[in-house]
């Protein structure tokens, strides 16, 4: 196993583990769209949905702590790199203004992973323990706390705060799949339209989609 922990501690094994943690938890996101997207759909569906997933509570712990130690090799991945890049190279932030380097998304990996870190914490602390609530009590009014509530996207405020964090994670996922497949030797592949296509769909359709749930719900529902 000598030879695991020198990979995972070297340069490129940090870099090798920041993308397969990052395109893992992509795929997250497909699930978590289409299961935002069904708000709307159908009210009674969304609830049905959710409220279905108290049955399959085991398998969902499993697949949450799955998610969060993800998250926590992501995260410190992250911040051993920002390190590493410091160390190696303390005039970093001098960078030619036509490198990839110098692009916005690069710049804001720091800013934008904070304030993904940041909604995420919150969105746990208030749909997500609200939900767990709900379960315990038989309540399967879901729809009304994410399209209504003060909770949710019937707060103002939280709706501008989870769109700002949606253009970020548009940012970081721009950025992180153009590394990723830098650091997986695709970058310049015969396939490099195909995975473009892909990035896209990831970096811009999705975060897309969760706007327009959100500027939906936040201005035009409650109104």
């Amino acid at each position: 196993m000598a030879w695991f922990f020198k990979f995972i501690n070297s340069s490129i094994g940090k870099k090798f583990i920041m993308a397969l943690t990052g395109l893992l938890l992509s795929l997250f996101l497909i699930i978590h769209l289409g299961n935002n997207l069904l708000l709307l759909v159908d009210e009674d569906i969304f609830n049905s949905l959710v409220g279905g997933l108290g049955g399959l509570k085991p398998l969902v712990r499993v697949i949450e702590v799955l998610l969060a130690i993800l998250f926590m090799i992501h995260i410190i991945n992250g911040i051993r790199l920002t390190i590493q890049n410091k160390k190696s190279s303390p005039q970093g932030n001098k960078v030619n203004s036509g490198t990839e380097t110098a692009s916005i998304s690069s710049q804001t990996m720091a800013i934008s992973g904070i304030t993904i870190l940041a909604f995420l914490i919150f969105h746990l602390r208030t749909i997500w323990v609200k939900f767990q609530e709900m379960h315990a009590s038989q309540d399967h009014e879901f729809f009304n706390v994410v399209a209504e509530s003060n909770i949710g996207f019937g707060n103002i405020w939280i709706t501008i705060f989870y769109i700002i964090a949606l253009i970020l994670l548009s940012m970081h996922l721009k950025h992180g799949f153009q590394s990723a497949f830098q650091t997986f030797g695709l970058s310049d592949s015969r396939y490099k339209t195909i995975i473009n296509c892909i990035a896209v769909f990831f970096w811009f359709v999705i975060p897309g989609l969760f706007i327009t749930i959100a500027i939906y719900f936040g201005f035009f529902f409650n109104n």
